[in-house]
């Protein structure tokens, strides 16, 4: 299968890492934003053929989809934009920054009957597979979901402290991590919600500090707390409290409520959850089915993120 991978940054970057793993499959084409950097990054992959344009990167001989690592401005458009191409699509997540644009997205999708799919790696992390397997197996029950997700972030940098084109969003981005996950865990959609969101930011023109709170019909809970203001370790930490126990989730390590390590390493076939969220892609495509996290599958979290952002007034 041969992939044209769109962006250069740290994300595209993990994703080739990832790709590198999967049997036969072959990134051919290379569509980054600035021209030294995406070269680079060609010379140092063995990446035949980059470009700035993604209609001449999805044009290279043989393409079958793309991945988008693009700024989350760009998620929506070039996700149709591939679709139309008449290639498959893995789009990092968010799939759109509003739901009129996630909506347009999955009309694209039905329409082409492409696959079309979200990075949505909680999904995949081990430590959350282990807990969602003991739920589907009907061990467990969540009555409440505890997630901190804390950044530094009072310039306008991306992770790797660099000038950013585009500003990130606490909730367009990292608060759909943590809604899409709730409701996936619990195979409910939110009946309740309500946010709170701090001053917004001088020259970024975003808030700073949130916080969420939503409930399903069953009544599990959620509560959800964000920062780019923290000084301090950084990342998104998850705690499980269920009627059976309780699991903390820190990307790909498991702890239960004791601190004591829960061994995922048989959970699935790789620790690394971008590794099989790229392999859950090329899987959907070659057996001709709906991928976990398929973009049909996300806008769930989209409309509860709307719902969320009335509640802040933006």
């Amino acid at each position: 299968m041969k992939i044209c991978m769109v962006g250069e940054g740290a994300f595209a970057n993990k994703h080739l890492d990832a790709l590198a793993k999967i049997d036969n499959v072959e990134v051919v084409a290379l569509v980054g934003g600035v021209a030294e950097s995406t070269e680079k990054v060609a010379s140092d992959r063995g990446i035949p053929f980059w470009t700035q344009n993604l209609d001449e990167g999805l044009a290279q001989s043989g393409v079958d989809a793309a991945i988008l690592t693009t700024p989350t401005p760009m998620h929506a458009s070039q996700a149709m934009q591939v679709l139309n191409a008449g290639k498959h699509v893995l789009v990092e997540i968010p799939m759109a920054d509003n739901l009129a644009d996630a909506e347009a997205l999955v009309k694209t999708q039905q329409a082409t009957g492409l696959t079309a799919m979200v990075g949505h790696t909680r999904r995949f992390n081990p430590s959350h597979q282990y807990v969602h397997n003991r739920i589907v197996a009907g061990d467990l029950n969540i009555q409440q979901l505890n997630v901190q997700t804390y950044f530094f972030r009072r310039q306008n940098l991306n992770a790797l402290g660099e000038p950013r084109s585009w500003t990130d969003h606490l909730l367009w981005h990292h608060a759909c991590h943590s809604v899409d996950l709730f409701q996936y865990q619990t195979g409910e959609l939110v009946s309740e919600v309500f946010a709170l969101q701090g001053p917004k930011h001088a020259e970024l023109g975003i808030a700073m500090d949130m916080s969420i709170g939503m409930k399903t019909p069953s009544g599990a809970l959620c509560s959800l707390s964000l920062s780019f203001n923290n000084d301090g370790p950084l990342g998104t930490f998850f705690r499980y409290i269920c009627d059976n126990g309780t699991y903390i989730a820190r990307y790909d390590d498991l702890v239960d409520g004791h601190e004591q390590p829960i061994d995922v390493s048989k959970v699935d076939v790789s620790l690394n959850g971008i590794e099989l969220c790229d392999r859950e892609f090329i899987s959907a495509i070659r057996e001709g089915r709906e991928p976990n996290a398929s973009v049909a599958q996300c806008l769930d979290a989209m409309i509860t993120l709307d719902r969320i952002e009335k509640c802040l007034g933006d």
